[in-house]
C-alpha cells in the first residue's frame, strides 16, 4: 500500500473525496447544491460551469463538517468551492473565474476530454 492509500483507508472522508473525483469528470465541492448555492463564491463557480456547458457533480460540504474540513486538508487549499477536472484539482472560485475569463478553463476541459455543451 502506498502512503496515500493507507491514509485514505484510515480516513473515510479522504477516501470519499478520492472516490468522488475519480468517478466523475468534473466535481465541484461547494456550499449548497448546484440548484441552490449557499454562498456567492459557490454560485459564481456554478454559473461558470453552466456557461461553458460542463456537466458536473456538486458536492455540498455543508451537509457534513468532517467533509468541509476534509476537502480543505485533502487539497491543502483553505477555501470552498473547489473544482476538480478529471481528478485534478483546478482551484477555487477566483482561479476558476480567472481561467474562464482567459479561455483557459474551457481549453483545460477540452484537453482533458470533458464534453462541453451549448451555453
Amino acid at each position: 500500500m502506498t502512503d496515500q492509500t493507507t491514509a485514505q483507508a484510515a480516513d473515510p472522508v479522504h477516501a470519499f473525496i478520492a472516490q468522488t473525483v475519480a468517478e466523475h469528470d468534473v466535481v465541484l465541492f461547494m456550499k449548497g447544491t448546484p440548484d441552490a448555492p449557499r454562498c456567492g463564491f459557490s454560485s459564481l463557480a456554478v454559473q461558470i460551469l453552466d456557461h461553458v456547458g460542463a456537466a458536473f457533480v456538486g458536492v455540498d460540504v455543508l451537509q457534513d463538517e468532517s467533509l468541509r474540513d476534509g476537502i480543505k486538508a485533502f487539497t491543502d487549499w483553505p477555501t470552498i468551492p473547489q473544482l476538480y477536472v478529471k481528478g485534478e484539482f483546478v482551484g477555487g472560485s477566483d482561479i476558476v473565474r480567472e481561467m474562464f475569463q482567459a479561455g483557459e478553463l474551457q481549453a483545460l476541459m477540452v484537453e482533458k476530454g470533458v464534453a462541453l455543451g451549448e451555453a
